[in-house]
């Protein structure tokens, strides 16, 4: 288990639900946190709640739907002169459901990709050579188990082709101390998952952490929080391990 206190850790969607406790989890660890929301006013109350773990927090705002808002937000994080080495890339944006599975529209599709996919892939392409060059670093992507609902269809494809995105860089990082891996949160109750998910938020913890804590220089695989339930953060990397795909 790597040791991240001191270091700089990005939370895209860090203002609320799996981010925030993402971030709050980090901050014990000793992580410096750059939390990313819509509005950079969305932090403020996860900044104090940050507080008496003595960290760093940084907030950059964007939407990120918009190409030109994540340049500038990158640009600010440039400009914050720290070094990036751990991200969870955890912001994501339901499709609409459409009852009549054949009326799915383009405009939906797009929207999908440009959050769930397009967005986090222009994330991994800034701060990947730079980690790269160090030697060292953490990604994790966020993805869903979704399946055989054409009635978020936008949705699915989205996350499945963040997965694939993922999985195909383990060839070059495999063996290297920069990871990039996948992670399931499982069907949670947050403004993302709805009030008829099973799973309340909180249970991503410690799972949503394995991957970035992990020592085993392995990249592309597919981590689900659920399997960590009621673990310790050390009894969960320990676990996660035995992840080989």
């Amino acid at each position: 288990m790597i040791d991240v206190k001191g270091k700089w850790c990005l939370v895209t969607g860090g203002c609320r639900g799996v981010g925030r406790l993402i971030a709050i989890e980090m901050a014990k660890l000793g992580a410096n946190l750059i939390l990313q929301g819509r509005d950079k006013s969305h932090a403020e109350k996860v900044i104090a709640e940050l507080a008496p773990y003595g960290v760093q927090v940084k907030a950059v705002g964007c939407n990120l739907e918009n190409e030109a808002e994540i340049d500038a937000a990158l640009a600010e994080i440039d400009s914050f002169g720290v070094q990036v080495d751990l991200v969870f890339n955890n912001a994501g944006l339901m499709s609409h459901y459409f009852s009549d599975y054949t009326t799915n529209t383009m405009d939906d599709f797009r929207q999908a990709m440009a959050v769930n996919f397009f967005a986090p892939m222009k994330i991994v392409y800034h701060f990947l050579p730079g980690m790269i060059k160090r030697g060292f670093g953490r990604m994790q992507l966020t993805t869903s188990g979704i399946a055989n609902e054409p009635e978020l269809a936008a949705y699915a494809c989205a996350k499945a082709a963040l997965t694939k995105f993922v999985k195909d860089f383990a060839c070059k990082l495999n063996g290297t101390d920069v990871m990039m891996n996948v992670m399931d949160p499982g069907w949670l109750r947050t403004d993302l998952g709805g009030p008829n998910a099973p799973n309340a938020p909180e249970t991503v913890i410690p799972g949503a952490l394995v991957s970035v804590l992990l020592d085993d220089k392995k990249s592309g695989r597919w981590f689900s929080a659920q399997d960590y339930v009621g673990k310790s953060i050390a009894e969960a990397v320990d676990a996660g391990r035995n992840v080989f795909a």
